[in-house]
């Protein structure tokens, strides 16, 4: 922050409010889905949306990207795609001038600034685990070679829920790649109309763009440099080792989790709770997180991280209970600032 004048700086931050704006002319309501996807692109992670058909999930993903000044490519998952559809693959070339064949690494659609993942769960785990590397190490290993991703680089996917046919889960190890879980409602009685309204008639609307990638490079570096306080900071740790039953850490705060949780969270979970806590302070301007910040972004944050045991599954309690709970339980800090 010390290298940008304040003129700078509030220009910066002004142009968030205006991507919520631009989007806001395609999307009706969904406030809080759009912001915390906002969250996660500050915070530098990959954001997994959840909703039945008809939410319009893929439309607020590609509305948000038209908003961003940067390269976006979608792809349909679909149950014969193939890892090489996402990554690339090599295929082999002729020297016109030396007639010598060579092979030659054809990139795949993944190498964008942001990677629409449609649907994701109707690919089966052998095509989904291809994402894997690029969503942790922003790069693509083929052949002994390696190939670095565009800065910056989003995974942005959409999923129904796993109840629906023909869907595979996401193995437990590529969920914990995406730094947030979005919960996709339906909309309020009036939010419909509005839908009905806008979608039905020859109105068309034009989105503008508002953010460059080196705009997005410079808030992800401002979000690290929003400072957090010591209690602020042992708050986040107790969520995160409080997820955990009482097999592993024996210190279980909350008999929710210590009754219908298999397995908590792991230290990614906090180092997730603390960077959305700063992106989404950085959204309101301000430079300090406050405990508001951390009850913000916990359940996108906590609710995928969080394996249930059979028991909650026979009495319903789902992973937002947990949350829930613990939020509850959990002891606050004496000075949240």
């Amino acid at each position: 922050m010390e290298n940008l004048s304040e003129q700078q700086l509030k220009d910066t931050l002004s142009a968030i409010a205006k991507v919520t704006d631009e989007v806001g002319k395609v999307i009706v309501g969904q406030q809080q889905v759009i912001r915390q996807l906002l969250v996660s692109i500050l915070a530098g992670g990959h954001c997994l949306l959840e909703g039945v058909p008809g939410l319009a999930k893929t439309l607020m993903v590609s509305s948000l990207a038209k908003t961003l000044e940067l390269e976006f490519n979608r792809v349909q998952f679909t149950p014969d795609l193939m890892p090489s559809d996402i990554v690339g693959t090599e295929i082999l070339e002729t020297d016109h001038d030396s007639g010598k064949r060579f092979f030659k690494f054809q990139r795949g659609p993944v190498f964008t600034n942001i990677l629409l993942a449609d649907e994701i769960n109707r690919t089966p785990p052998k095509t989904q685990a291809a994402l894997l590397e690029a969503m942790q190490e922003r790069s693509i290993s083929y052949a002994g070679s390696q190939y670095p991703l565009p800065k910056p680089f989003f995974v942005l996917a959409t999923q129904n829920p796993v109840e629906q046919a023909g869907t595979y889960p996401l193995p437990e190890a590529q969920l914990d790649r995406f730094l947030m879980f979005v919960r996709v409602g339906y909309p309020s009685e009036q939010d419909e109309v509005e839908i009905l309204r806008r979608t039905t008639g020859s109105v068309t609307t034009t989105l503008n763009e508002v953010l460059k990638g080196d705009d997005i490079i410079l808030l992800q570096q401002l979000v690290r440099d929003v400072e957090i306080s010591e209690p602020l900071l042992q708050y986040v740790s107790r969520l995160a080792r409080n997820t955990r039953p009482t097999a592993q850490e024996h210190n279980c705060i909350s008999q929710t989790v210590d009754s219908y949780v298999q397995w908590g969270a792991g230290p990614r979970a906090g180092q997730a709770l603390v960077l959305c806590a700063k992106a989404n302070a950085l959204l309101d301007g301000r430079f300090a997180i406050t405990l508001t910040d951390i009850d913000a972004i916990a359940y996108p944050v906590l609710r995928h991280r969080i394996l249930l045991n059979f028991q909650a599954q026979a009495q319903s309690i789902s992973s937002d209970d947990v949350i829930r709970a613990l939020l509850e339980d959990v002891p606050k800090p004496q000075s949240p600032l």
